[in-house]
């Protein structure tokens, strides 16, 4: 983690640069008084969608809060959304395209998904029931001879089914 904090300085500066040539290249084909329009429409609009995004994604949580529900999908996807309108509302075209592309429903939703999978391997089984509710695992009995390994207290019903079931501490609580 300490690692690609220490490298950030130089990404940034590599984003820097990237952005003033994508710049100048959009600057020398359209002209500099189009491209500073386009600079300056996209930070606006990035602004605008800030406000819309930080509103809903805080009546979404406090909604999945109140009635009871995990909030861990209304979360992810507010942050998928935020950082897709920071991202316009900062200035550069390289910086828009990507906040662009975070803010269409189809690449939003896979985006969510992985920030929800990054989320759940970082933090305990519990939490992540917590955050985003039960979660759904299939449980498969082995032959004790055939496989050396421990069964442990894992028991299923018949092999292959279904189990719904939280985890807590190795045991399975049906």
């Amino acid at each position: 983690m300490r690692r690609g904090l220490a490298l950030l300085p130089l990404g940034l500066l590599l984003l820097a640069v990237a952005e003033f040539a994508v710049f100048v290249a959009v600057a020398h084909a359209v002209g500099f008084g189009w491209a500073l329009l386009m600079i300056i429409v996209s930070s606006i609009a990035g602004l605008m969608l800030l406000r819309r995004e930080g509103v809903r994604g805080w009546r979404a949580f406090r909604d999945a809060a109140e009635s009871g529900r995990p909030p861990g999908a209304q979360v992810s996807n507010s942050l998928v959304g935020l950082l897709g309108a920071l991202l316009l509302a900062v200035p550069g075209f390289l910086s828009a395209a990507a906040g662009l592309l975070l803010v269409l429903p189809p690449v939003r939703i896979l985006v969510r998904r992985g920030v929800e999978r990054a989320t759940e391997r970082r933090v305990s089984s519990a939490v992540a029931g917590d955050l985003f509710g039960p979660r759904h695992v299939r449980v498969h009995q082995s032959d004790p001879l055939a496989d050396p390994a421990p069964a442990g207290p894992v028991s299923a019903g018949a092999p292959g089914e279904v189990v719904q079931g939280e985890v807590v501490e190795g045991e399975i609580i049906r």
